[in-house]
């Protein structure tokens, strides 16, 4: 009996998978009968590239593709060269503009984190602005007690003894 597979040919924690029609009894990585595609899921979204045709035919001789092929085959139809293209201009472009809006928000998140730092720096401002006049005041009353509190002990001319 007839299986279309993947076999696993990437490397350690890389997966990159060959499509291929091989006899069901056989290992994973074991002999096969014909490559008929690839998929990447490392790329995102995941590259497929099938030969429709070939897949087409050996299903018609009886091969059955596992759960996993049969959902790649359903959800990446055959596309003609100028569809093919498209997708992947497609591809490019959203990834640009996921690029740019990334970079965007990285630059907005900088720009209020600056925003907060004046903010901040306003308030500190502020309160040692009005610390410094309140400090300003008190010492101001302090002066004014103490002229008091001099004059007061200070004989003045008509509290002196008169000299004679």
């Amino acid at each position: 009996m007839l299986a279309i597979s993947l076999m696993r040919i990437g490397a350690k924690k890389k997966p990159f998978y060959r499509v291929v029609v091989k006899e069901k009894r056989s290992k994973r990585d074991g002999k096969y009968l014909e490559n008929v595609g690839t998929y990447n899921p490392m790329t995102d979204p995941a590259t497929v590239d099938l030969k429709h045709d070939r897949v087409q035919y050996w299903i018609s001789v009886g091969a059955q593709p596992s759960e996993t092929v049969a959902s790649l085959i359903k959800h990446n139809p055959e596309q003609t060269e100028e569809e093919k293209a498209a997708a992947l201009e497609a591809r490019t472009s959203k990834a640009e503009a996921d690029k740019k809006a990334k970079a965007d928000a990285k630059k907005a998140e900088a720009d209020a984190k600056k925003a907060e730092a004046d903010r901040i720096a306003a308030e500190k401002a502020e309160l040692e602005r009005a610390e410094a006049a309140k400090a300003e005041a008190e010492n101001a009353a302090t002066v004014e007690t103490s002229e008091a509190a001099v004059t007061e002990e200070a004989p003045t001319e008509e509290n002196q003894p008169a000299a004679g």
